[in-house]
């Protein structure tokens, strides 16, 4: 039975999770870390963050996408059986109570415990009348001069409020009795939390009493009770909170652009323009100040959300700064293998045997090792390489300038669809153009998601491919937060399969048939159809059939038909996902052998590995993509083998099991959508998997294998 065969068979709204909705329930995985009453307290207020930035993303990107649906009078359900309508709805009534919850941690429990350690945040009102002043000194000098204040009037138009800024929404009485709307936006090159130590005592250095003190004021509060200062000869009647989210998702009409680079630039541009979708507001603004907004904003009260804590704690990340380390998980620092200290020159430890990398509990630097020995050998010709996100300061992006300066072939696709870091890789294309590397910007219609890294080295025996590939991107910053899988090797059909997907990523190649990789959008999903259908094959012949999948997102309608046949029919399917989870586990008749999991800890689970049993003939393939319509249809993507049995043994030992046995940060997926935590029996060890890999790593030395 063939791919449409099965999505057919299967097609039923009862059959699939929202995806939208499933999102809104990793994201409260998250928030459960900042409830975890287990966890440091620095760590809870970075949770918090990331709760707050990843709902801000997710307003820009896939509510705005519903709403535009919404604004055209586009009423097709997905294969869920929601409309756009109704599942903006759902969001809104499932996110609600976890926006009260987090503020309600934030107010009651974060800043009381601050407090009790030394770091306050605090009001304008706390203050003394001499600190007070000491305040305004510093605001007249320091802040005042950065503010704009811009009137609304019927001689002024409402002014343009970007996205994600905050801002204040003022009542101005002029002398003659008029009352005048007027907005402060609060600047975004101060931090939002403005520590005041030094302000109030200058002469005082921190911790000079033995004991660690910061105070904290919200600069939206500074600014507010300065407000007389911006409106001399006019009374400050009230003032509120508010900020706005906006329609950032960038659309290219790529078929008319013969400019990729200029058709980027100029959406980025527009992306601050984008409509409205969200407006959070201060819970005491008044009925008329809302009404003013929301006319003007063009929006209405179910795009409001009234709060009543901060606005924006997305920036409370800057507290994790602070040097409490009492309040922060035990520092963890990447090993390097040993495998790489006892050879010093990278070529030949690949040659010697495939070396697989898991970090971050495995450093980067043997990554970006390769690539500065690539640029220096003097034997290497050429480097090509895929760059998605490589974020600021690159090391990476250092060693391919040197390496053009030094005359070597390089060349680097940069894919510039990289949603969010567009500037950023605009600004490194640019770079490496000007050194003469050969940039290439990506396909129409495809953004490069794939993760690989190709050297060409001419030995005495002739010349010679290496190869790096990887689930992460090429970024030093985010290896050391994200879960992620890098594979060395000079397998010459790995190698050749790499340099036919480098032709046709620059060239005109059609290639359709590669010799061990698995490629997106070319053959990704049949080929995970086929070995689907192959462990049914083997069931049925009364053989064990076995599937253990990790990743962080599985939505695709058609894998998901495939597991639920394979299900259907014996075979054992325990899947560790991370993020979004369309399918529906444990209904009988449906799913009753499928087992989903979620960890969601101290680093981001990234990794996405895919094993089959194979009749004893086990496969383990570890790739770039998520089991996505997007992933599989309109993206770049490689999976690629692990055929090494030394380092398929130890992913099984220390990546898969250790998964599945985790106990303390596994949530197990229910029938409907609500993730349990994991009951465990008295006398049973409680395992973190991301704790027991740090130590394992630091006791291995490094080594996924002992050789």
């Amino acid at each position: 039975m063939g791919g449409k065969e099965l999505l057919k068979k299967y097609k039923n709204p009862k059959n699939f999770f929202n995806r939208d909705l499933s999102w809104v329930e990793f994201n409260k995985r998250v928030l459960d870390e900042a409830l975890n009453p287990n966890l440091p307290l620095l760590e809870k207020v970075k949770f918090v963050s990331i709760f707050s930035s990843n709902l801000d993303e997710f307003y820009m990107i896939r509510i705005s996408g519903l709403k535009e649906q919404i604004a055209a009078n586009i009423h097709e359900p997905t294969i869920d059986g929601l409309t756009p309508i109704e599942q903006v709805r759902q969001i809104e009534t499932a996110l609600k109570p976890m926006i009260k919850q987090l503020n309600d941690l934030w107010m009651n429990e974060i800043v009381p415990d601050l407090k009790k350690h030394g770091v306050e945040l605090l009001r304008f009102v706390d203050f003394s009348d001499e600190e007070r002043a000491k305040l305004r000194d510093y605001f007249t000098k320091e802040i005042y001069p950065i503010l704009t204040p811009l009137a609304f009037d019927p001689g002024r138009p409402f002014p343009y409020i970007s996205n994600l800024s905050l801002n204040l929404a003022i009542l101005i009485k002029k002398p003659n009795g008029e009352n005048h709307f007027a907005r402060v936006k609060i600047p975004n090159i101060i931090p939002r939390l403005l520590q005041i130590d030094n302000i109030l005592k200058p002469e005082k250095k921190p911790g000079s009493n033995g004991k660690f003190n910061a105070k904290f004021i919200w600069l939206g509060d500074m600014i507010r009770e300065n407000l007389d200062m911006l409106f001399p000869g006019m009374e400050v009647v009230e003032a509120h909170r508010f900020r706005i989210t906006r329609d950032t998702d960038i659309e290219l009409q790529e078929d008319e652009a013969d400019d990729l680079l200029r058709v980027i630039e100029e959406n980025i541009r527009q992306r601050r323009f984008g409509s409205v979708v969200r407006m959070e507001v201060a819970s005491h603004m008044p009925e008329f100040m809302l009404d003013t907004l929301m006319e003007n904003l063009r929006i209405t009260r179910d795009d409001v959300h009234v709060l009543d804590g901060p606005i924006g704690l997305s920036d409370v990340m800057t507290l994790c700064k602070l040097p409490l380390h009492q309040l922060k998980e035990k520092p963890y620092y990447p090993v390097t293998p040993k495998i790489f200290e006892d050879e010093e020159d990278i070529f030949s430890t690949i040659k010697q045997r495939d070396v697989l990398l898991h970090h971050p509990y495995h450093s980067f630097i043997p990554v970006i090792e390769f690539i500065k020995q690539a640029a220096r050998d003097p034997e290497v010709m050429a480097i090509k390489q895929t760059l998605y996100r490589v974020g600021t300061d690159s090391p990476i992006i250092k060693c391919l300038i040197e390496a053009a300066e030094r005359g070597k072939q390089v060349a680097v696709l940069v894919e510039l669809k990289a949603r969010f870091d567009e500037e950023n890789n605009i600004f490194w294309a640019r770079e490496l153009e000007k050194v003469g590397v050969h940039v290439v910007y990506g396909f129409v219609g495809l953004k490069t998601h794939a993760k690989m890294t190709l050297v060409v080295r001419k030995e005495f025996d002739g010349v010679k491919r290496y190869v790096h590939m990887a689930t992460g991107n090429y970024n030093a910053i985010t290896a050391k937060l994200y879960t992620d899988l890098g594979f060395f090797t000079c397998d010459e059909d790995i190698c050749a399969d790499v340099s036919d997907i480098f032709n046709y990523l620059t060239g005109y190649s059609k290639q359709k048939d590669f010799r061990k990789l698995i490629v997106a959008p070319v053959n990704m999903r049949n080929q995970m159809i086929e070995k689907i259908i192959r462990e049914i094959e083997n069931v049925k012949a009364g053989s064990e059939g076995k599937i253990i999948w990790k990743l962080n997102s599985l939505v695709d309608p058609t894998i998901i038909s495939a597991l639920y046949e394979a299900s259907n029919h014996g075979v054992n399917i325990e899947l560790s996902v991370r993020g979004i989870c369309c399918l529906i586990p444990n209904v009988p008749g449906l799913s009753e052998n499928i087992k989903v999991t979620s960890i969601v800890g101290r680093f981001l689970e990234h990794s996405r590995l895919f094993y089959f049993y194979n009749n004893g003939k086990e496969e383990f393939y570890l790739s770039s993509a998520d089991m996505m319509p997007r992933n599989l249809d309109r993206r770049v993507e490689i999976s690629f083998p692990i055929e090494d049995k030394r380092l398929q043994n130890e992913l099984m030992r220390t990546l898969i099991k250790i998964s599945l046995k985790d106990n303390t940060k596994t949530k197990i997926l229910t029938p409907d959508m609500d993730y349990e935590i994991i009951k465990s029996e008295n006398g049973v060890k409680k395992i973190n998997s991301q704790e027991w890999l740090m130590k394992h790593t630091i006791k291995a030395g490094g080594e996924m294998v002992k050789h």
